[in-house]
């Protein structure tokens, strides 16, 4: 009796940090994926700084593959390659198609998979942007102290780690448009923490003067890092009256990430996402 091929398996692919809670909100948002979804196989490669990077864990998963293709070989098996891991999800932890979507992680991923032919490796898209994510950050930002009630004087500041790619900047301002218009704010403007203008501290006093009276800081990031630190700095330094915490393992952000993987493997099986290759 043939058995059902496994799911392809979700390969998380984060930027990294030398910054310790970085790699720590990772870990507790994967982990709050592989709660949702039990029988996923939830992997975490990094880009840089961090361990285990994106090549070693696909080289990993290949070697798992192979020696699987041995077990059933040497058992007599001829329906196929063996079992083991042979499609892997690679999912970009970011929320914006930017740089490291467009250009680096396909580089990364076609590298290795052109020294591994047992995988087939999917990119998914990017996570951003979602209504789950304008959730998750009203989750965060009711966290730090806004009520409902508290939208129609409240202005945000959506502030974003930034990007020197203009599509990446524009689909934060447009975030912020929609955002306002959907959720009550009186107001909400976008900023960044590096690449583009204007920066955190100067959205919190442009609002200020507009007449403002309570102004609140939603980082637009997913785990701690030198930017969201330089995000809260300036948050303080204009004396914002509110500073959500990041997004990290928020619910919202899990149920996205599976989203996303379900999105590819359903692309990747009507043909819609091809797979990468050197």
């Amino acid at each position: 009796m043939d058995l059902c091929p496994p799911r392809p398996t979700l390969l998380v692919v984060a930027h990294g940090s030398r910054d310790p809670r970085h790699a720590a909100a990772v870990s507790a948002l994967c982990a709050r994926v592989r709660a949702l979804r039990p029988g996923l196989r939830v992997e975490v490669g990094y880009l840089d700084f961090n361990a285990p990077r994106v090549p070693r864990v696909l080289e990993r998963l290949s070697a798992e593959a192979e020696a699987e293709g041995r077990r059933a070989a040497a058992s007599g098996h001829r329906g196929g390659p063996g079992g083991g891991v042979r499609e892997v999800v690679a999912l970009p932890l970011l929320l914006t198609r930017a740089f490291h979507a467009k250009s680096d992680i396909p580089a990364v991923l076609r590298a290795a998979t052109a020294r591994l032919p047992l995988l087939t490796v999917r990119q998914a898209e990017v996570l951003g942007p979602s209504p789950l994510l304008t959730a998750a950050l009203e989750r965060r930002l009711a966290q730090a102290g806004v009520r409902p009630g508290d939208r129609g004087s409240t202005g945000v500041v959506l502030a974003s780690a930034g990007s020197s790619d203009p599509e990446a900047s524009a689909v934060i301002a447009e975030i912020a448009r929609e955002w306002r218009h959907t959720a009550g704010w009186c107001a909400v403007r976008p900023a960044f923490a590096s690449a583009s203008l204007p920066r955190t501290a100067d959205a919190v006093r442009e609002l200020r003067a507009e007449g403002v009276g309570r102004v609140a800081v939603a980082p637009y990031v997913i785990a701690p890092g030198f930017l969201p630190d330089r995000i809260a700095a300036g948050a303080r330094e204009a004396g914002a009256d509110v500073l959500a915490p990041v997004l990290g393992p928020a619910p919202e952000l899990a149920h996205l990430l599976l989203r996303r993987y379900d999105g590819a493997v359903l692309d990747g099986a009507r043909g819609d996402l091809t797979a990468l290759t050197a």
